[in-house]
């Protein structure tokens, strides 16, 4: 019981997503409140997924609004293995094929029993919008706003510099 107890306090600590640290691929430390007023597009990212040719499109994304936007991809193998990679080898296959640059956490859980807890705090935010279950496959993006409130739960299956995104950041 005193587990659960502690770790229903550890998840009410979280009001903001600024309230995050997460580990990088590189074993550093990402603190999310070093993005504020940026908007922050939090994407969960598979190597080995129909929808990977979508990191050639977030570093597109990033770089050509890397004034106001800072894009997060957290590595995860929740669907169909398709993450089965270690830090390592996912951080040299996102630079070798994609040339990503912009920050990558480590590998993550965003769904089920051993969820990460920033995806715990994103869902619940996305649930409070209307949003059920908003993480169906890899490479879902919630887009968060230059204070860290969510203002959208993209589909993973949208391009990232598609109009449904970009209208947030013209």
């Amino acid at each position: 019981m005193l587990r659960i107890a502690l770790l229903a306090a550890a998840f009410a600590a979280f009001t903001s997503v600024y309230d995050f640290k997460v580990t990088s691929l590189d074993g550093k430390p990402i603190d999310l409140s070093a993005y504020k007023g940026k908007k922050i597009l939090i994407v969960n990212t598979a190597s080995k997924c129909g929808n990977t040719p979508q990191y050639e499109a977030l570093e597109k994304l990033y770089e050509k609004y890397k004034d106001k936007l800072v894009v997060i991809g957290f590595p995860a193998n929740n669907f169909g293995g398709q993450e089965p990679g270690s830090n390592g080898e996912i951080k040299e296959f996102c630079k070798k094929n994609y040339g990503v640059s912009f920050p990558m956490s480590g590998k993550v859980s965003v769904k089920g029993d051993d969820i990460d807890p920033l995806f715990k705090y994103l869902v619940g935010e996305a649930e409070k919008m209307g949003e059920k279950d908003p993480i169906k496959w890899n490479f879902t993006k919630f887009l968060l706003d230059e204070n860290g409130k969510l203002i959208a739960v993209i589909n993973n299956r949208v391009n990232p510099m598609s109009e449904e995104i970009t209208k947030y950041l013209n």
